[in-house]
């Protein structure tokens, strides 16, 4: 069901983007707006990890360099039956962690300095599996895609007044105002729709990884308290990716705050204490990174 309606989401940010073309330029609109998406979705399919990671100013370690990350993320993608990903630390105190990658053989995990130093093994472990959780269901490519369309549906809205002065354009100048301000909202619903299905499906699949729900639904509580009167800059700076991160990244006043990328900390940790021990608990207990 999740992924139904995931790519029924998808199918809808797609439609919305075309549809702006037209209403903004008609025939040649559509077309233009065709290809912007095409472009960007080529681009962003084999150089997203790498931006993403770039933007957050995440910085690749060995295991020399840090053996008991390295190895826990060895230890849990084992478990998850997936590739090793690659590893990476990002020098902020705020805790949080995001996965990126177009596929499963092509990821990475990053892990704030802040998340090392403030969350305890288990909880780190919870965090980490449940990244992994995003790899395993493609979530990283699907979210990548999600944000191109809904920065190129933004691109069109900001250039709405020239598309406007066609005379292909359907609408006049008071509908291209209305597209103009009601497109952005239409694609930050769509993405947040998104967003909620997807975290959900990893919070699940993360506690199955790790064996044990309390360990994600307690670092899920402790990066939301920790987090709150942190700033985060390089996320700041790229607001677009906050969805990327397993809790939003940004102040939660102004906009960020009407338009909530995440599920709600509550609702996702009652979830996880929903989740018996016997049903999670895939795994050994012995932890190798302990």
């Amino acid at each position: 069901m999740n992924y139904a309606r995931t790519a029924l989401l998808l199918a809808a940010m797609t439609g919305l983007f075309l549809a702006i073309g037209y209403l903004l330029g008609g025939g040649g609109g559509a077309l233009i707006a065709f290809l912007i998406a095409l472009g960007m979705n080529a681009w962003s399919f084999w150089n997203s990890d790498k931006a993403v990671l770039r933007m957050q100013g995440a910085r690749l370690v060995t295991r020399t360099e840090a053996p008991g990350l390295v190895s826990m993320v060895e230890d849990l993608a084992r478990k998850g039956d997936l590739p090793m990903p690659a590893v990476y630390i990002m020098d902020t105190a705020q805790p949080n962690a995001f996965a990126t990658g177009r596929d499963p053989d092509h990821a990475a995990v990053a892990v704030t300095r802040g998340l090392m130093a403030t969350c305890s093994d288990e909880e780190l472990a919870g965090v980490i599996a449940h990244e992994l959780a995003h790899i395993k269901n493609r979530d990283t490519l699907i979210m990548t895609v999600t944000a191109t369309i809904a920065g190129a549906i933004g691109f069109l809205a900001q250039f709405g007044m020239f598309f406007g002065r066609g005379r292909d354009n359907p609408l006049g100048m008071v509908g291209t105002l209305l597209v103009m301000f009601l497109a952005p909202v239409a694609a930050m619903l769509v993405q947040m729709a998104i967003s909620r299905t997807r975290e959900f499906a990893a919070d699940r699949l993360g506690a199955e990884i790790c064996g044990h729900p309390e360990w994600l639904a307690s670092a899920l509580q402790l990066i939301e308290r920790q987090a709150r009167g942190m700033t985060n800059p390089r996320a700041q700076e790229n607001p677009a990716t906050a969805h990327m991160f397993i809790i939003n990244p940004l102040r939660s006043g102004g906009i960020s705050g009407l338009f909530r990328t995440h599920p709600s900390t509550a609702e996702r940790v009652s979830r996880l204490n929903e989740m018996t021990p016997g049903a999670a608990a895939r795994v050994a207990t012995k932890r190798p990174w302990g």
